[in-house]
């Protein structure tokens, strides 16, 4: 018995819009009963690339409101 899910032969890219951007999931399979990697690309880690933008000029207080407009999720950035 086989158990997960059984990929197709090659690579897949998907994604899908989400309010905080794009959530996408690259998987590489051989066709075993599991894939060989799985990559996910969380769209919080890619919005965080404007906050020196909009950090410029500003205070560390600042900072705080640029963090809070931005709606970041940390855990998907920590990674």
């Amino acid at each position: 018995m086989i158990y997960g899910v059984k990929p197709p032969v090659g690579e897949y890219y998907s994604a899908v819009e989400s309010p905080k951007g794009e959530l996408g999931f690259y998987i590489i399979s051989h066709g075993d009963s599991s894939p060989y990697r799985v990559r996910a690309r969380p769209a919080s880690f890619y919005n965080l690339q404007v906050l020196p933008v909009m950090a410029e000029g500003g205070l560390l207080p600042d900072m705080i409101a640029d963090i809070g407009s931005i709606d970041m999720v940390f855990g998907e950035v920590d990674r």
